[in-house]
């Protein structure tokens, strides 16, 4: 069986293909190689999303995971981020949420939100 994927790493795109156990082939670097062996293997994303803010100028806060997590744990992850609750103020890079599930992966706030 062939997949392909289309490598986000640097502005080539490359169209890679990857068969059987790891037969990769398209990528025209290194580091599209290495991009396609993570996402044939374990492959990460970075979450962004938002939280309520309580006593907040606005009522949602976006934020971040400062690291990529595994795919197979996004759906953990978003509803620990669903049920999440902060109160203002509070500025760019605060913590949410410490350790996701575990991850070794903190929460972060992307934005400033002022107390009402």
């Amino acid at each position: 069986m062939t997949r392909e994927i289309v490598c986000i790493i640097c502005p080539n795109g490359c169209r890679i293909r990857i068969s059987g156990r790891l037969k990769i082939m398209g990528h025209k670097c290194h580091k599209g190689f290495e991009y396609a062996v993570k996402e044939s293997t374990n492959p990460e994303r970075v979450i962004t999303s938002s939280v309520k803010v309580i006593n907040g100028e606005l009522p949602l806060a976006s934020v971040k995971t400062n690291s990529p997590i595994p795919k197979v744990e996004i759906k953990k992850i978003m509803e620990i981020i669903k049920k999440a609750r902060i109160k203002a103020p509070l500025n760019t890079g605060d913590v949410i949420v410490k350790n996701i599930c575990g991850s070794g992966v903190d929460l972060v706030a992307t934005r400033k939100v002022r107390r009402k």
